[in-house]
């Protein structure tokens, strides 16, 4: 028998019983309908008649206690009744560590189980799990360890990854936020035992010139080897300081600019003692002094004014960086190191202002650059033997931002998704909508952008409009039921009556792609310690301390004079507080060309 004739032969049941006490009230009982069967007031009164129940008559019966009406459906008593559903038990999810042999009851399941726990199938109750490395690397799902997610502000995209970040954390992969713009990561990593790094003005500085954690492995490694990622740190340095005047000048580098820097950088590697790094100072004094080998470059014969034309639009652009809004930031010593041995890193930039596009950009490529080395330096290691291999996840959310901030990091990023596999790093990117590509100054920009998420094994949607869900569709691959899901999820709370604080229907709630596949709609219920590392709504909250601080002062500002006592009286009694008009207001004789109130 199927669930809805189950629910019509109840219906129809208690409609009998009610009818049936109906008719018992009608015929003078009690409608109290029990195991008693309809009438049993009836009977009762009967009985009693029968039974002579007067003054003169036999002894009473014993009142016979009713039956309260218990209906086959619902709660009984006063404002019981029918209902029509059930609520459903608590439900409670642990790993089999937690909960070994409490839930014996086995069931297969078509979602997947490989990765990191995420949360439980929308439909179906049964958990899903994944993430980038693992579907890559154990389930072979995707061909690329990569992540692109999707979706509105406040929906909960950061609050996913975190997890992601937790879970794989736990087992052994370093997490690497290069670039935390709120920040929402750096509790986080705190709490896993990582390294955070503050950049920006007054808080830290990176050394661009700095080989930094690649310059330490070829040391450590020697021989070939250690040349080869010697030239490769010099490459780097050199892609860096150029991004840096890319930046100041609004346009790149000329190419004999780029030799005349090599040839200063070379310079002064040869002649900088061990332990100490160059710095972008050092590479002025260079171009002034004008040595053989650079001027060997800028085709000078023995000219100083050729020599002068060759350099100096080069000497304006760095003092340009040094002088300028990134020449706090850029022209000391690294502040703090990347750990390579740390079981996370995230670099905080949340302290440059919103406006300082130009340092935001200038931070987020070196935090990349000196983020990719590190990465490039621990694969060296375990290449020579000398460490563990070791596998990293990159996060770069607010996406919108960094494109917009510098041509240069597009190009970065999709390097990133074209070479991630050969890097042994997985990544996720997070952004809201695929227009914020289209905000991109080229057309090369904004193409390379729209390719983030072609390239992505991961394809995670958050709730979003029905025309960017339609727009979505054409690069990923969506049926209509997973738009028509998606879009329902964008839509606000409902108004909230007695004032409390609905959350959006599609908090929580997320689609996965992968590929042609269909979608595995899920939603995510995080734990207190989550909520309590991850919250984006900070400057929301109130600081109750600060509040209890504030009112105490204030109390004891408003009792002070209490007990300092009354203030002294004024000089001339209570005349001295009189109105013009008053009976102690002194007399003012009125002059020529004078005015009297």
């Amino acid at each position: 028998m199927s669930r809805r004739s189950e629910e019509k032969l109840a219906e129809r049941a208690d409609l009998m019983v009610e009818e049936e006490a109906l008719r018992d009230l009608a015929a003078g009982g009690s409608g109290l309908v029990g195991l008693d069967g309809p009438g049993a007031g009836t009977a009762a009164k009967s009985a009693k008649a029968k039974s002579g129940g007067g003054r003169g008559g036999k002894e009473k019966d014993p009142a016979r206690p009713r039956q309260p009406y218990v209906p086959a459906r619902g709660w009984p008593g006063a404002g019981g009744g029918r209902v029509g559903y059930m609520d459903p038990p608590t439900m409670w999810r642990a790993t089999t560590v937690q909960a070994c042999g409490m839930w014996p009851f086995a069931a297969g399941s078509g979602s997947p189980m490989t990765g990191v726990p995420l949360g439980q199938h929308l439909f179906t109750g049964a958990t899903v799990c994944g993430d980038p490395l693992n579907w890559f690397t154990r389930a072979r799902y995707i061909s690329n360890p990569s992540l692109f997610m999707l979706g509105m502000p406040g929906l909960g995209k950061s609050t996913l990854v975190n997890r992601m970040l937790i879970g794989l954390a736990a087992t052994g992969v370093v997490p690497l936020v290069l670039g935390d713009l709120k920040p929402d990561y750096a509790d986080t990593v705190r709490a896993l035992g990582g390294q955070v790094i503050s950049i920006g003005r007054g808080r830290g500085g990176i050394n661009v010139l700095d080989p930094g954690a690649m310059g330490e492995a070829a040391a450590r490694i020697g021989g070939d080897a250690g040349e080869v990622l010697k030239a490769e740190a010099h490459g780097r340095v050199l892609n860096m300081v150029a991004a840096l005047i890319t930046i100041v000048r609004g346009r790149p580098m000329d190419d004999h600019e780029q030799s005349v820097l090599s040839a200063v950088l070379h310079h002064l590697r040869e002649r900088t003692p061990p332990g100490r790094a160059v710095l972008l100072p050092d590479v002025l004094r260079v171009l002034t002094e004008g040595p053989d080998r650079v001027r060997a470059v800028t085709l000078d014969r023995g000219s100083d004014t050729r020599y002068r034309d060759a350099v100096d639009p080069l000497h304006r652009s760095l003092l340009g960086i040094l002088d300028g809004p990134l020449g706090d930031t850029f022209a000391s010593e690294t502040s703090t190191r990347i750990d390579a041995n740390a079981p996370a890193v995230c670099i905080d930039i949340s302290g440059i202002g919103e406006a300082d596009t130009q340092l935001t950009a200038a931070a987020m490529l070196a935090a990349w650059s000196d983020g990719l080395g590190a990465v490039a330096a621990s694969h060296a290691l375990a290449d020579a033997g000398l460490a563990p291999r070791r596998w990293f996840f990159t996060v770069l959310d607010e996406l919108w931002r960094p494109l917009r901030a510098a041509s240069g990091i597009v190009d970065r990023i999709d390097a990133l998704t074209r070479l991630n596999r050969s890097l042994g790093l997985g990544d996720a990117k997070i952004t809201h909508t695929l227009k914020d590509a289209e905000a991109l100054g080229t057309d090369a920009d904004r193409a390379k952008a729209r390719g983030f998420v072609e390239r992505a094994g991961m394809v995670v949607c958050a709730g979003l409009p029905k025309t960017e869900m339609e727009d979505l569709g054409k690069v990923v691959g969506l049926s209509r039921r997973e738009i028509d899901l998606v879009s329902s999820w964008s839509s606000p709370p409902g108004w909230g009556v007695r004032g409390e604080d609905d959350e959006p229907p599609g908090r929580g709630r997320f689609l996965i792609k992968v590929g042609g596949r269909p979608g595995i709609p899920i939603k995510v219920a995080i734990t207190d310690a989550e909520r309590e590392l991850h919250n984006t709504n900070t400057r929301w909250t109130t600081n109750e301390a600060a509040v209890e601080r504030a009112a105490a002062r204030i109390a004891r500002e408003v009792a002070r004079p209490a007990q300092e006592g009354p203030p002294p009286a004024l000089a001339g009694g209570p005349a001295a507080l009189a109105l013009p008009g008053d009976p102690g207001f002194p007399a003012v004789e009125a002059s020529a060309g004078g005015w009297t109130a």
